[in-house]
């Protein structure tokens, strides 16, 4: 104890409170590059996804395809899917290379099996419920970014209404009802803006606590942005059945 200076077995050590900084400030600025990462992937699978959308409908790929017959029609619907679940269950046994070139491949099927949206809407009316997806979605994600609530318990139950979501448009595949299509769209639109925030916040501590550059950690940030890009292309589809206007 010293003793001109009684307080001073009070006070803990510098070092420490230095180091407790340091790790928070590596840690903020790992999760900025990892989160940063995930939105670049998310921004080009979109961009794939948009331009062969649009060319397989302007070129009659599309309606070719289809027109074809046979299975080709559940091929191109489906074939997403195959995508997303190979991408999930190779996490471990894939290289990063691999998952990339799965994940770019797979935002090409997507735009394929999106064409259809670019036959039935107005350029004007898609251009216009893009730029309002991608406001909510910019809103959301950086309320999830940066809000300090957990969001853990929020994603069961958005998890949960996804669900029924899912259920409830498969009835209505039978039904045909124009109302519960209304309350399925209102429904979508909430459940993904929500996921949104939901989903950043996640990959947010997820970044945290990954190697930035590392092949685990870019397989980590393929797997975030295809969940990012997945919430982004299904609110554009619920908001575009609101608001969009056929031909």
């Amino acid at each position: 104890m010293n003793k001109n200076n009684p307080n001073a077995s009070q006070e803990p050590p510098r070092i420490f409170e230095e180091s407790v900084s340091f790790n928070h400030e590596a840690s903020t600025a790992l999760a900025k590059n990892f989160v940063a990462n995930v939105f670049s992937w998310m921004v080009v699978g979109l961009l794939i996804t948009g331009f062969v959308a649009s060319y397989a409908a302007s070129s009659g790929l599309y309606a070719q395809l289809v027109g074809s017959g046979g299975l080709m029609m559940w091929v191109i619907m489906l074939s997403p899917f195959a995508f997303i679940i190979a991408m999930n269950a190779g996490l471990q046994k894939f290289s990063a290379t691999t998952l990339t070139v799965l994940f770019l491949a797979f935002s090409g099927v997507m735009g394929l099996s999106l064409s259809s949206v670019f036959l039935v809407y107005s350029l004007g009316s898609i251009t216009q419920v893009f730029l309002i997806t991608a406001g909510t979605f910019a809103v959301m994600a950086f309320a999830g970014y940066t809000t300090s609530m957990d969001l853990s318990k929020l994603g069961s139950l958005l998890f949960m209404a996804l669900i029924g979501i899912i259920i409830a448009s498969i009835v209505n595949f039978f039904m045909q009802s124009s109302m519960m299509d209304f309350i399925i769209s209102v429904g979508g639109v909430l459940v993904f803006t929500g996921l949104v925030a939901y989903d950043t916040q996640r990959i947010k501590r997820i970044g945290a606590g990954v190697e930035y550059g590392s092949s685990g950690a870019t397989k980590l940030a393929i797997l975030a942005a295809v969940s990012l890009y997945l919430n982004f292309v299904n609110l554009f589809l619920f908001l575009l059945r609101l608001l969009g206007s056929r031909d």
